[in-house]
């Protein structure tokens, strides 16, 4: 019988994260992935009532967290991660080919000694096929490129951890349209993780809920296999609708900040001589 870690989702309001702590019920053991550092654009104001929630959670159960993972590097929000690390006494880690974003990104912030080589900010940089252990849970590593290079998906027993490849079933699938993402690709990734049991549970890196409803941070695979954006879709079906819809959207209103931290693994800019962190913006470059 397939094994079902215990999940409890978080969901942050202001930007439609989801975000996640998974636990084999057995030993207690499990996971924080994709955790939310609060950042307030208008007065570039960092805080953590997100990830606190979590801590506040985490020990009110028991729970052993070994490790906090990204899914990828987040565009929309910071990466609580170096936060919950510290703060747990957790491992890092995240994608291998964050590698590839870095070098992406350097030269689009012209800051070419940002972002230490090598991924020095985490404590494992995962390739597809990687395995850790959650108690007698295993966690498996499942590259799903396209929203990003550096894309993975994480599953345990019956629950895939996707972030943003789907959205729920009505509301279609991630937009692939920053640089070094890929509608093609993305379609692949998507027909990866609809080739899982139908029974396994999809759990979504997004929810943007109507006012007064619900958040749904999960859909199992057969329900996935309709969603708007793939139910009787060929592949060329697929990519008119996605860079169609891709061509609408604007930036998210955090991801010129964003990038700089979570390139960092969610570790803030060295301070300078005064003390503080500054990020850099560049102008008239989208």
């Amino acid at each position: 019988m397939t094994a079902s870690p215990v999940v409890t989702s978080f969901h942050d309001e202001a930007t439609g994260s989801l975000q996640y702590v998974i636990h084999d019920p057995a030993t207690l053991d499990g996971a924080v992935i994709d955790p939310v550092l609060d950042f307030d654009p208008a007065e570039a104001r960092v805080t953590t009532a997100n990830a606190d929630r979590i801590l506040d959670h985490v020990r009110a159960e028991g729970l052993r967290i070994g490790w906090v993972l990204d899914t990828h590097p987040h565009a929309d929000h910071f990466s609580a991660a170096h936060y919950l690390g510290r703060a747990l006494g957790a491992q890092r880690g995240i994608g291998a080919r964050v590698i590839e974003v870095q070098a992406l990104w350097r030269g689009l912030y012209n800051l070419p000694d940002a972002f230490p080589a090598g991924g020095r900010d985490w404590d494992r940089l995962f390739r597809d096929g990687d395995e850790i252990a959650l108690g007698n849970l295993t966690l498996r590593v499942l590259a799903t490129p396209g929203h990003t290079l550096a894309s993975v998906s994480y599953l345990a027993g019956d629950a895939a951890f996707v972030a943003d490849t789907f959205l729920r079933p009505d509301a279609g699938t991630a937009r692939a349209d920053f640089p070094g993402g890929s509608a093609s690709v993305l379609y692949d990734s998507l027909g990866r993780l609809l080739s899982l049991p139908d029974e396994t549970r999809l759990f979504i890196g997004h929810d943007y809920p109507e006012e007064g409803a619900a958040v749904q941070p999960m859909a199992t695979v057969a329900e996935q296999r309709r969603n708007v954006h793939l139910d009787g879709a060929t592949r060329e079906d697929f990519l008119k609708t996605r860079q169609a819809r891709d061509a609408t959207l604007s930036l998210p209103d955090r991801m010129l900040a964003a990038l700089q931290v979570n390139l960092r693994g969610g570790r803030l800019p060295e301070p300078e001589d005064d003390g503080r962190s500054y990020l850099k913006i560049p102008l008239n470059r989208f």
